[in-house]
């Protein structure tokens, strides 16, 4: 843990994350016809996304905005939906991988399980890899250190803390 934070501040951001996680889900399950709605420009400012990627994520069938009197507008629903590509794609998943999820989930929630299992084999794999990249990284760190302390040494230098 990063140092000035207790164990109580970690806990209540994870005890956050996972309120915003049940939230997202729940946005992502709405029904759509009685959803608050959001302009183009709401949703470019709350995901820091260009207009220009909304119509990107629409070409390709990841989001589908209502039309009112010309202009888009998005449901929860969409915006769950855009958090959840953006998510996605931070951990690696292609757009190709994102789309298949999102129509797991079927018109009324058929493939929720399907889905899920999805997921569970997705952060299983993305986690292995991650934790590999971490030993690897925690491996250079050291031989670094050991680097640094010996050149340290020999120029008379004090060691780092």
């Amino acid at each position: 843990m990063a140092a000035g934070r207790t164990s109580a501040q970690g806990d209540a951001q994870a005890a956050a994350t996972a309120a915003a996680a049940r939230q997202l889900l729940d946005d992502h399950n709405s029904d759509d016809k009685h959803s608050e709605l959001f302009g183009v420009t709401e949703l470019c400012n709350a995901f820091d996304v260009t207009p220009r990627t909304l119509r990107f994520y629409e070409d390709k069938g990841l989001l589908s905005p209502r039309r009112i009197n010309g202009t888009r507008v998005y449901s929860r629903r969409d915006r769950a939906r855009l958090a959840l590509i953006l998510r996605a794609k931070a951990i690696g998943s292609s757009l190709a991988e994102i789309k298949q999820y999102l129509d797991m989930y079927g018109q009324a929630g058929e493939g929720r399980e399907q889905q899920l299992r999805y997921v569970l084999q997705r952060t299983d794999k993305v986690i292995a890899e991650l934790e590999q990249k971490r030993a690897h990284i925690e491996s250079s760190l050291a031989e670094l250190r050991i680097i640094n302390s010996n050149v340290r040494q020999n120029l008379g230098l004090p060691p780092l803390d």
